[in-house]
């Protein structure tokens, strides 16, 4: 374990109860702060609260994370892996924080500096999955251990905390009425996207505004980024819901969760919300089985899913156990052209994008549009573009240069 946490740059420490020790875990950053009460909290009381036969990771409120476990032996011991963070921290953000805990700007290098000792780690699964095969080790199974992950600013709450007194009565109808307003907002989002009304649905996103984003983990990219996950989840449901076929949900779901994860400060983070609100969207009105019958709303599913594939009317029709002659006839009446002309322009629009975004060969562009004849693949092409394919690459890449 030592060894794999080393060459991610992060360190282990065992730490023994009542035990002084003289190195910082923190790397010192509870010293700069001039909060050192909380670095005896949070090093030499709270990993001693851990339960055996368990894994806790804590975001303390700079950011930085940490994994504890108890080891299995009868002198208490307890392994704690870090600090480490999940993102890098702009300046920007940095000068926010300091304004947040109240640090004098001439505390800016210092502060620099000691983020820029901390190892960042973009993709935790990799760490994650190293500690709990360490676990396994240490207790046996997957089965007889549980991960706790705190991400509050509880490490520095008084242990006295009286639950009785923290609302009076005027504060609990105040929570009551703002709660009640934001599940409203909430639900005419859902409802608008629904609906695929994306003007309305980015108005009752503006509406939201911080009400929805409250800080509710010390980090507030991390904050971000779930609330990211949440409203993307929300989102896939209410697109459901207006008829739209999971295989088009999923697409787009999966492309959202890496784009979230990749948030790297709060402006990114809120384009990107509403970028998710828009382009769910943008699929019911453009996918949703409501605005078509059944037969074709299969048939633009499979069409759209892979180009490449055997997309003929008599295969399109057998498919779905119906005629070719039924299947010709609806499309061209519930979508207004003939079946075949929209499946060439689909990939023709498909095969622009490829000449003008890669340096594939012509050939293997047309194999990716499912036509295998490259001089019928070049006829098609300049029918809907007026020039062959490779005539149109060297215009794009003229237009380039000139940018």
């Amino acid at each position: 374990m030592e060894s794999i946490l080393k060459k991610q740059n992060i360190q282990i420490n065992m730490l023994k109860k009542d035990k002084v020790y003289n190195d910082k875990i923190d790397f010192g950053i509870r010293d700069i702060l001039g909060r050192e009460s909380e670095y005896h909290r949070m090093f030499y009381e709270l990993p001693f609260e851990s339960k055996h036969n368990t894994i806790y990771k804590i975001t303390d409120p700079y950011m930085c994370n940490y994994f504890y476990l108890m080891l299995p032996q009868e002198d208490p011991t307890v392994v704690v892996i870090g600090p480490y963070m999940s993102v890098h921290l702009t300046r920007q953000q940095l000068i926010e924080d300091m304004e947040r805990f109240s640090t004098q700007p001439k505390m800016l290098s210092k502060l620099e500096s000691y983020y820029s000792s901390i190892p960042v780690i973009n993709d935790e699964i990799f760490l994650f999955t190293a500690i709990i095969c360490f676990a396994e080790v240490l207790w046996g199974s997957s089965d007889s251990f549980s991960v706790v992950k705190h991400q509050e600013d509880y490490i520095t709450q008084s242990n006295s905390f009286d639950n009785n007194s923290v609302y009076a009565s005027d504060d609990v109808l105040q929570q009551m009425e703002y709660m009640e307003r934001r599940y409203a907002y909430e639900n005419e989002l859902l409802e608008a996207v629904t609906l695929g009304l994306s003007h309305k649905a980015e108005l009752m996103l503006s509406h939201l505004g911080q009400m929805s984003f409250r800080q509710r983990v010390s980090d507030p990219i991390r904050n971000l980024k779930n609330y990211g996950i949440i409203m993307n989840t929300l989102m896939r449901k209410a697109a459901e819901k207006g008829s739209v076929h999971p295989m088009y949900l999923d697409r787009i779901s999966t492309d959202f969760a890496k784009k979230i994860e990749m948030i790297v400060s709060m402006d990114a983070g809120y384009k990107l919300m509403s970028e998710i609100i828009s382009s769910y969207c943008r699929l019911v009105n453009k996918h949703s089985s409501r605005c078509c019958s059944l037969p074709i709303h299969k048939t633009l599913l499979c069409i759209d899913t892979n180009l490449a594939s055997d997309l003929t009317l008599h295969t399109l029709a057998s498919i779905q156990n119906i005629s070719a002659g039924y299947l010709s006839s609806l499309f061209k009446k519930e979508i207004g052209c003939t079946l075949t002309d929209y499946v060439n322009r689909k990939r023709m629009k498909y095969a622009a994008q490829l000449l003008t975004t890669t340096m594939l060969q012509v050939q293997t562009i047309s194999q990716y549009c499912g036509i295998q004849d490259l001089n019928y693949f070049s006829k098609i092409f300049k029918r809907y573009y007026g020039s062959a394919p490779t005539e149109y690459r060297q215009t794009y890449q003229v237009h380039i240069v000139h940018d």
